[in-house]
C-alpha cells in the first residue's frame, strides 16, 4: 500500500490498485506459481498497474497533499510524532516533484526493498541506468530538500 500510494501520490487511488492486484492474484493463482518472493512479485504488479494508470489520461488529475494521509508511529512520543509528521510532508512534497522513472526507482529500492536488478527489469531498462534513476532522484531530493531548509 505504502508503494502504490507513495507512487501515485493518492491513497485512495493507491487501494483501488492493491486490491485489484491482489484480485488478480486470487482469481489466477492456478495460472501462476509464484518462485521467488511474493512481496517482489506483488511489488512488481503493484508497480505495473501503476504504470498503466499513468499511461491513461484519467489518472492525470491533480491531487491535493491532503489526500495523502501521513504514517503515525506510537512509539514516539506526541512533540516527537510531529516533527516527523512535518518531516514527511516535506519529503512527499519533495516526491512530488521527481520524474516518475526517478520516483519509482527510489520508491521500489527503498520502500519495497528491491534490487537494481528487479527495478531495471521491471522498468525494462539496463540496470545502469535504473542506478542513476535513482541516484538523480535522491540527488534532486536532497536539492529540494536543502532549498527548502534555506528558505
Amino acid at each position: 500500500m505504502r508503494i502504490a500510494a507513495g507512487l501515485l501520490n493518492n491513497v485512495s487511488a493507491a487501494e483501488d490498485v492493491v486490491q485489484d492486484v491482489f484480485l488478480t492474484l486470487v482469481h489466477s493463482k492456478h495460472r501462476y506459481e509464484i518462485k521467488k518472493s511474493l512481496r517482489g512479485y506483488l511489488t512488481s504488479c503493484v508497480a505495473n498497474k501503476v504504470r498503466n494508470l499513468y499511461r491513461t489520461k484519467s489518472s492525470r488529475n491533480p491531487v491535493s497533499l491532503d489526500d495523502v494521509e501521513p504514517a503515525a508511529s506510537n512509539s514516539k512520543a506526541p512533540d516527537q510524532c510531529v516533527v516527523c509528521d512535518e518531516e514527511f510532508q516535506h519529503l512527499y512534497k519533495a516526491m512530488t516533484q521527481l520524474p516518475h522513472e526517478q520516483k519509482e526507482a527510489v520508491i521500489l529500492h527503498i520502500q519495497g526493498k528491491m534490487k537494481f536488478r528487479q527495478i531495471a527489469k521491471l522498468q525494462q531498462t539496463s540496470i545502469k541506468t535504473t542506478m542513476s534513476r535513482y541516484s538523480y532522484g535522491l540527488k534532486k531530493l536532497r536539492s529540494i530538500l536543502n532549498s527548502e531548509v534555506e528558505k
